[in-house]
């Protein structure tokens, strides 16, 4: 069986990935340290304050928690893919075979059906999302690298 096609994310670069890995981790501390602040101060506050400081703590940090693990874990993946494509990458052809509007979230763009083929893997089609740009018209053709392992791909 082999394996769906999938873009790789975007690249991070290392100074990238430190960054946004203290700003995940950032988003974890606020609910540990409510939870903390509930137990340590909970004796000398009234009952009121302590449940409120509690309920805060337990929901913020398992909604910051949440947010922070799946940031923390894209930037791993994407790093991950950018390695891959690295190490086992081949340089092959995109054609774009179909263009459609793209309205999702705040940036619209271009939604591409690619044909993707080169030496080592067989050809396959695959989806992807790209900025407004004249020059993607069907029949163009646009330069990617695939890991013929996985047919993790990348547009260059």
């Amino acid at each position: 069986m082999t394996n769906a096609p999938r873009e790789a994310e975007a690249r991070v670069g290392p100074i990238g990935a430190l960054l946004s890995r203290l700003m995940f981790l950032a988003i974890c501390l606020p609910g540990p340290v409510l939870l903390a602040t509930a137990v340590t101060l909970g004796a000398s506050r009234s009952p009121t304050d302590f449940w409120g400081l509690l309920a805060g703590g337990v929901l913020a940090t398992i909604v910051g928690v949440g947010f922070g693990v799946f940031g923390w874990r894209l930037v791993a993946r994407s790093r991950r893919d950018a390695r891959r494509l690295t190490a086992a990458g081949v340089a092959a052809t995109a054609e774009i075979l179909a263009v459609a509007n793209h309205l999702g979230g705040e940036d619209p763009g271009l939604e591409l059906r690619l044909r993707i083929s080169g030496p080592g893997f067989a050809t396959f089609e695959a989806d992807t999302i790209r900025a407004d740009d004249p020059a993607l018209v069907p029949g163009a053709l646009l330069a990617v690298v695939v890991d013929p392992a996985n047919r993790l791909f990348a547009i260059v």
